[in-house]
């Protein structure tokens, strides 16, 4: 489970913030709504994170950061030209020469090799702990040019000193360790290219820990572009292509009261044909002219879905657009104990305009962002500031108390 983001000159992010999510065992949890930072763990971390917070005050950055190391963890390997994409860095003098900084921590598997993953699948308990992944991204003149550090390091059982499970420094040099042994791979540090992470370049080339961490970053889902954008003959192919992701929507289509009772695939010569059956009427309706509410969920539902069944992270941006108010605390219960759906322990992280969800989040499920005169924003959980576990959050949050919300006139 991911439960810390630091991020430093990255868009609207100018000065280093840290979200620490981290929640503590005495937190009454009645509706299954934490989990261990790792097995055995006493701490724990929210399945659900819900970003609030004023138009352009930062939201979607910290996913866009999210979604940019996973990125980099995952398929920066596959990059033939020089330099980033996804990459910005603050917009002012000063930070035209500053670093971007990531770092992410979550909680695993300790000295992962294939051999102790294997063990672990047939349910033999090994050692768990926690793992922080740092990128610092070289800045010159404005524009990110190279990787100026990588490293990833373990803390067995969450205590002690990290220990290096790899590092790379400013000259590509890379030192391993038991579990990330280089041994044999020496070339592909010799060839290692600036935009290129460790983890990617030796995953591409079979290297068994790194295979491991990639598919990990496989697991991380991301919908931030706007729903509209999406183009609807890609999520139809998607669908067709998974007949038990639509046997899964069509149970929920039918629940949700969208008035559509199933969906099914009609071949035309000129593809696949999408059909909405609706209560009451006689003819089913075809894709473009179902609500472009029902057609934003669907859009949606792969991610939440594929999160769930793999136990892996959504991100959605915006989750309630075109979502009804009454439908959207019913999505974030799917990753609730108590819903039977979450039995991996799949975590949500969704941005939000409305205030309504408030109502049915604790305080450690809710992340606020601001951004002040210079354009810089900061975010904090309500874990930071004084808020009491009986407070109306719809309420405090509108009034102003909470901040993130917009100032008028």
């Amino acid at each position: 489970m991911l439960y810390k983001i630091e991020i430093e000159n990255f868009f609207s992010i100018r000065n280093l913030q840290v979200l620490d999510l981290t929640v503590d065992a005495k937190v009454p949890d009645p509706d299954g709504r934490y989990t261990p930072l790792f097995e055995g763990a006493d701490t724990r971390v929210p399945k659900v994170v819900a970003f609030f917070g004023a138009n352009a005050s930062g939201k979607t950055t910290v996913l866009r950061a999210l979604e940019f190391v996973v990125t980099m963890i995952r398929d920066s390997v596959v990059r033939t030209a020089p330099g980033f994409t996804g990459i910005e860095r603050f917009n002012d003098a000063e930070s035209a020469n500053r670093p971007i900084r990531f770092a992410i921590e979550l909680g695993g598997t300790m000295n992962l090799t294939p051999e102790v993953h294997q063990r672990a699948m047939d349910g033999e308990k090994v050692e768990q702990g926690t793992y922080r992944y740092e990128l610092e991204i070289e800045v010159k003149g404005g524009l990110a040019v190279r990787i100026a550090s990588e490293a990833l390091r373990q803390k067995p059982n969450g205590q002690g000193k990290w220990q290096r499970v790899f590092e790379r420094d400013a000259e590509g040099k890379v030192k391993d360790s038991k579990s990330f042994n280089i041994s044999g791979f020496q070339h592909l540090v010799k060839t290692l290219a600036g935009n290129h992470t460790v983890l990617s370049s030796f995953a591409k080339f079979q290297h068994p820990t790194a295979q491991l961490f990639v598919d990990a970053a496989r697991q991380a889902f991301f919908q931030i572009e706007p729903v509209h954008s999406f183009v609807d003959r890609e999520v139809i192919d998607y669908l067709k292509s998974r007949p038990n992701v639509v046997s899964l929507l069509n149970d929920e289509l039918s629940r949700i009261d969208v008035g559509v009772e199933g969906l099914r695939f009609h071949q035309t010569e000129s593809g696949p044909l999408l059909l909405f059956k609706h209560s009451g009427l006689e003819v089913e309706m075809p894709w473009m002219m179902e609500s472009h509410g029902t057609r934003a969920f669907i859009k949606m539902f792969p991610f939440i879905a594929t999160a769930l069944d793999t136990g892996g992270l959504a991100a959605i941006d915006e989750m309630d657009t075109a979502i009804h108010p009454n439908m959207l605390p019913e999505l974030v219960r799917w990753f609730y104990s108590g819903s039977g759906r979450n039995r991996l322990n799949a975590q949500l992280w969704l941005t939000c305009h409305s205030a309504s969800l408030l109502d049915y989040l604790n305080k450690e499920e809710i992340v606020i962002c601001e951004k002040d005169r210079q354009g810089r924003s900061q975010l904090y959980s309500l874990m930071d500031v004084k808020v009491r576990r009986d407070e109306n959050h719809y309420r405090k949050y509108l009034s102003g108390a909470y901040g993130g919300v917009p100032h008028l006139g």
